[in-house]
């Protein structure tokens, strides 16, 4: 066990994952937050893959809680939140890892569902939101925290389908927002924007949609100057301990590109 994040306490939403063949953002981050020495309450909407998280914390000799919640939900935030300060007896990390993409039928502007439209946002924006709404508090409180939104490269670059870009767009708003107004309380808020990621959620939607994973894994790896291929949900949870950690008490209002050079393509 390393000691990046020794003696804090962290509140993973999305800790779980969907079914597939690799490991996803949320729960490599909630596994390597409790590596670096947290104690990790394990949040997700299906309770038995919050468990899955918080056992395999448990074998590794670390500490963890699962709590079901679902974010669309202000009530069950809230009730999340209480779970968390109760259990942990206060919050110093908030990660969000929060969002729905393609596979809840994102589609461009002209052929959107505005119920999906609705929907995707409440998760993917919304959400978010609400969490940072009833964990601020007793951050203030303590005089001290670290949120960590989860992005994406989407906001930055040609992301065909509008749910889904304009509602992560709207998180980079929220970090930005909440760096500002709360950084005199010591409270810091940063977002990462992950790009191609070989994770459940990214391929397992294209391959169920009858595309042939190694199809999809050129398709992407094409895209990735950085030795041509994906990240996976590992690189995304570094950069999560690194913005939660001491180590960046100096960084707020930042959304950093864990895209392998990504984003610097044009044409």
């Amino acid at each position: 066990m390393n000691t990046e994040l020794e003696g804090k306490r962290a509140l993973v939403v999305g800790g779980g994952q969907t079914p597939g063949q690799t490991i996803g953002n949320g729960r490599a981050t909630a596994l390597l937050f409790a590596q670096e020495g947290a104690e990790v309450v394990v949040a997700d909407r299906e309770l038995d893959r919050a468990e899955d998280t918080a056992n395999e914390i448990v074998k590794a000799g670390g500490k963890a809680w699962a709590v079901a919640a679902d974010i669309a939900d202000e009530a069950a935030v809230e009730k999340m939140v209480k779970f968390a300060r109760d259990t942990l007896g206060g919050i110093d990390i908030l990660h969000n890892n929060v969002g729905i993409g393609v596979a809840a039928g994102d589609a461009v502007v002209t052929e959107i569902d505005l119920n999906t439209f609705e929907k995707m946002t409440r998760v993917n924006l919304t959400g978010m939101v609400a969490t940072c709404k009833h964990v601020i508090p007793h951050m203030r409180e303590a005089g001290s925290g670290s949120i960590v939104c989860i992005g994406s490269l989407a906001t930055v670059t040609g992301y065909p389908n509008i749910a889904y870009k304009t509602s992560k767009a709207g998180v980079v708003a929220l970090v930005e927002n909440i760096a500002l107004r709360y950084g005199p309380n010591g409270i810091r808020c940063n977002a990462i924007l992950p790009g191609y990621m070989d994770t459940p959620m990214a391929i397992e939607a294209h391959v169920n949609a009858g595309r042939a994973r190694d199809e999809v894994y050129a398709q992407r790896e094409s895209r990735v100057p950085l030795r041509g291929k994906q990240g996976t949900a590992w690189d995304t949870a570094r950069a999560a301990v690194f913005l939660a950690s001491e180590n960046a008490h100096f960084i707020t209002g930042v959304c950093l590109k864990v895209d392998g050079g990504q984003s610097l393509l044009v044409g």
